[in-house]
């Protein structure tokens, strides 16, 4: 008798960490929605390829309006991947899992992007600044162009050159940028209240802080080509020309 062995292929299972948009939805839902059109709108293929997820800390609805929920988003091609703070009782069968435990990547990400067009799903390569792990802030020194997005949860980030339309830079802290904001900003990304957005010539598409946002036609029109510097006031958000 011959046995035969064979050698069962090993699977190679990793972890890794995404900066997820993390959306949470207030009453009335109709309402809430709305002004989510509106944002998508008004910044298209904002949530295109991103990780989402669906926070409902202290949201009281059931699970036949989560059903509902999570299907408008899906009609908005917002595609949740977890839900976070939800009440064991309202989760189902066939919803996104439960998360908990969310935390800030630890990676640096800068990643280019080659869109078709300017909503197009982009096919991202990886690269990674060279810099310490106790770094607080990084400096991209070139400009940023369409479709790339910077992301660094960690702390603040300067880029020594412009933002162009269609491109991103997402920081934990303050965003720095010596040229000009065409495309999206966005500070305190992790909660933040108290980071900056400074520019040396502001024509942002969008730019928020810790959640907040402001789009291109709510800014003040002489503030438009102008050094500027933006920050959070009450739940607003303010600019002042900087001298």
């Amino acid at each position: 008798m011959t046995k035969v062995l064979t050698d069962a292929r090993s699977i190679r299972i990793k972890g890794r960490s995404f900066l997820a948009v993390m959306l949470s939805p207030d009453l009335p839902i109709d309402d809430w929605l709305t002004r989510l059109d509106d944002l998508a709108a008004r910044s298209a293929g904002f949530f295109l390829g991103r990780p989402v997820v669906l926070d409902l800390t202290d949201l009281q609805i059931d699970r036949p309006q989560l059903k509902d929920l999570i299907a408008e988003l899906a009609k908005r091609n917002v595609s949740i991947m977890g839900i976070e703070g939800a009440r064991p009782s309202i989760l189902g069968a066939g919803m996104p899992p439960a998360l908990k435990g969310g935390r800030s990547a630890s990676d640096i990400e800068v990643q280019p992007n080659e869109p078709a067009d300017a909503v197009a799903k982009p096919t991202a390569t990886e690269t990674r600044p060279t810099t310490a792990t106790t770094t607080q802030s990084i400096v991209i020194r070139e400009p940023v162009r369409s479709g790339q997005s910077v992301i660094f949860p960690e702390g603040d980030v300067t880029i020594v050159g412009s933002v162009a339309s269609g491109a991103e830079v997402i920081a934990g802290g303050s965003v720095h940028i010596y040229g000009a904001l065409r495309g999206r900003a966005m500070a305190g990304s992790i909660g933040n209240a108290s980071a900056r957005i400074f520019c040396r010539k502001l024509e942002a598409e969008l730019v928020a802080i810790d959640g907040i946002y402001k789009m291109a036609e709510d800014m003040a029109p002489n503030l438009r080509g102008q050094a500027v510097q933006l920050w959070l006031e009450e739940d607003a958000i303010m600019a002042e020309k900087l001298i």
